[in-house]
């Protein structure tokens, strides 16, 4: 397809925003974040820890003792990165695979795996913890942002509502409403695609002629920017001037990161070999979040090998103690599901109630 002017020149407004190159150098000093010595080791400590629940979460799946579960290895920096730049009372509405986001944000290990069961307890967010439960859904949580938005702009309140999903999920309708409606309202959203190349096994190019996800940001009257998503310098940075932004009532920001998937779509059957090449998976290989921020850290005498030694044996000691609070959580039933419809139960559903706590009481 040949591409008018006017389109080619609205495509080339939107350039890969980056910090750090695949050495780790430093190739924009004046987009650099002011981040502490210790908080760029946090940052690092965040990614080596989320690594490590990504394997152990493959396996717990494998050995049948976790339930759905979608691999994040090769994002850790779009979604690290993020988080890192929003503060507590800020809103966090996720797609499936948003769980390190949220468990930053305040939710236990444990009940993220609860979540992953299927169990109700792990629907039932901490008091005080604002997140949403992970939307399984594509798309559905990008108009649920919309909403939290404007009522956080409502209220007056000195936050943001920031959603996440992949590139499958700009291909949705939700999408293009949920941005039209908090662009129309100038409300505090901040919409993160992580374009992580395949929506399943449909590649990007097969979903969209666009040339980027940011510039779906125009047609909605919001601000748009293209950011390597292997960079955890550069999520932070743009997702900091997002979230100022919609402080300073400028209005809703969508956020394209260029990232990658090591692993399949889920674990639930997915075979990536089928659809995407081993030049291809090399070639991200190469951009690992995890390789780029350690040489940039090792540089700055900030990382050893001690250090992430020291992380590593943390993630699993955690993630063993949260495994086994799972398990002893009580098992679910039937009742314990009609009990949470509602506050107030309807005639149908206080039928089936009676009838199964007559059931379980036998």
């Amino acid at each position: 397809m040949e591409k008018t002017k006017e389109l080619q020149q609205v495509e080339d407004q939107f350039q890969t925003f980056q910090i750090l190159d695949e050495e780790g150098k430093v190739v924009n000093e004046e987009a650099m974040p002011e981040l502490s010595d210790d908080e760029l080791k946090e940052l690092m400590t965040r990614m080596v820890y989320t690594r490590i629940w990504d394997q152990r979460a493959i396996s717990l799946n494998r050995q049948g003792r976790l339930g759905f579960y979608a691999p994040v290895a090769g994002q850790e920096a779009s979604m690290i990165g993020s988080q890192f730049a929003l503060e507590e009372n800020d809103w966090i509405l996720p797609g499936y695979r948003d769980i390190p986001q949220i468990h930053f944000h305040g939710v236990p290990l444990a009940q993220a795996f609860l979540w992953s069961r299927g169990h109700f307890m792990g629907g039932q967010m901490p008091e005080g913890v604002r997140v949403m439960m992970p939307q399984i859904i594509i798309g559905a949580q990008i108009t649920q942002t919309a909403g939290v938005a404007m009522g956080l702009k409502k209220n007056k309140e000195d936050a943001v509502a920031v959603t996440y999903t992949g590139d499958g999920g700009a291909s949705q309708g939700d999408f293009y409403e949920g941005m039209n409606f908090a662009g129309a309202f100038n409300s505090p959203a901040i919409f993160i695609v992580q374009n992580n190349r395949f929506a399943i096994s449909v590649p990007v190019e097969k979903q969209s002629a666009a040339k980027t996800i940011a510039q779906k940001a125009v047609a909605a009257g919001i601000h748009g920017v293209q950011v390597d998503g292997m960079d955890i310098l550069a999520v932070y940075a743009a997702t900091k001037e997002a979230r100022k932004r919609g402080l300073e009532d400028n209005g809703p920001t969508l956020i394209e990161t260029l990232t990658y998937r090591y692993g399949p779509h889920t674990m639930a059957g997915d075979d990536p070999t089928r659809y995407r090449t081993s030049e291809l998976d090399d070639a991200w290989e190469k951009k690992d979040p995890l390789v780029r921020f350690r040489k940039y850290l090792e540089g700055k005498d900030l990382w050893s090998e001690d250090d992430e030694n020291k992380v590593v044996d943390q993630a699993k000691e955690d993630i063993k103690a949260a495994i086994k609070e799972a398990d002893s959580a009580p098992k679910q039933k039937v009742t314990d599901l009609i009990g949470i419809m509602g506050e107030d139960l309807p005639a149908n559903l206080e039928e089936q109630m009676n009838e199964y706590k007559e059931k379980e009481s036998k």
